[in-house]
């Protein structure tokens, strides 16, 4: 499910990402997608791969990912998201909710920390510095 009146534009500076044609209020959940789990092992393989860009940290410290389907990968990052994914081990989904209200023509993030204000280094600032 991804809300109808979102759609994938070019982002400045980021490649394409997720903008909204309506105005959104706080707390709306604007996309739940299934996801595809994969094994430590498979992890490995895909971190050789463009693939590795587009991957989600799985369910603890076991090493495994998910690959999102839907538009979950193409939203971008920012230590100051306006949305936040949530993970739901039990049925492999993730969804994305807003953590604010969202203007008509937003661009959409999340904070790929996983914590939508959680200014931690991510993996592409880190090894830029």
């Amino acid at each position: 499910m991804v809300l109808p009146f979102l759609y994938i534009a070019e982002s400045p500076g980021r490649g394409r990402g997720v903008y909204t044609r309506e105005a959104i209020s706080a707390g709306t959940l604007i996309e739940s997608s299934p996801v595809i789990v994969m094994s430590a092992r498979e992890r490995e393989l895909l971190d050789q791969t463009l693939l590795h860009d587009y991957i989600f940290e799985w369910e603890g410290d076991n090493g495994a990912c998910c690959m999102a389907l839907g538009w979950l990968a193409v939203y971008n990052h920012s230590y100051k998201a306006n949305c936040e994914y949530e993970m739901n081990y039990d049925d492999d989904t993730m969804s994305i909710r807003t953590v604010r209200d969202i203007e008509e023509g937003e661009e959409l993030f999340t904070n790929y920390n996983g914590d939508w204000n959680d200014e931690k280094p991510v993996w592409f600032d880190v090894s830029q510095a």
